[in-house]
């Protein structure tokens, strides 16, 4: 597995649940990330698909914990990479993990 991918590894969804996933960034700072971002790459078709999946892509953050936007519309049998980028001080960061819609 890469540095960059979550502990958790690939999770599950099904094509109708809405889902807030929340990463915590404690492994790559202990500081309070900023200007959080998150892309979509449907990995199955090789397409961006952030608008689609992520219609109100607005992350939160508190503490070392970024709630991303619901991830929803998903297409079953495909799998989907979430990348996050997030400042801290002067430094860019980005982790990554993959969904894979079950049903």
């Amino acid at each position: 597995m890469s540095i960059l991918a979550v502990q958790e590894g690939t999770q599950e969804a099904s094509a109708d649940e809405e889902l807030p996933y929340v990463i915590n960034v404690a492994n790559f700072t202990s500081s309070t990330p900023s200007a959080a971002t998150a892309v979509a790459i449907d990995e199955t078709t090789d397409e961006t698909v952030t608008t689609t999946v992520f219609p109100t892509n607005s992350p939160s953050i508190s503490t070392t914990y970024i709630t991303l936007s619901p991830l929803k519309a998903l297409t079953k049998g495909h799998i989907y990479r979430i990348e996050v980028l997030f400042t801290v001080g002067s430094a860019k960061y980005e982790c990554y993990f993959k969904v894979k819609c079950t049903m």
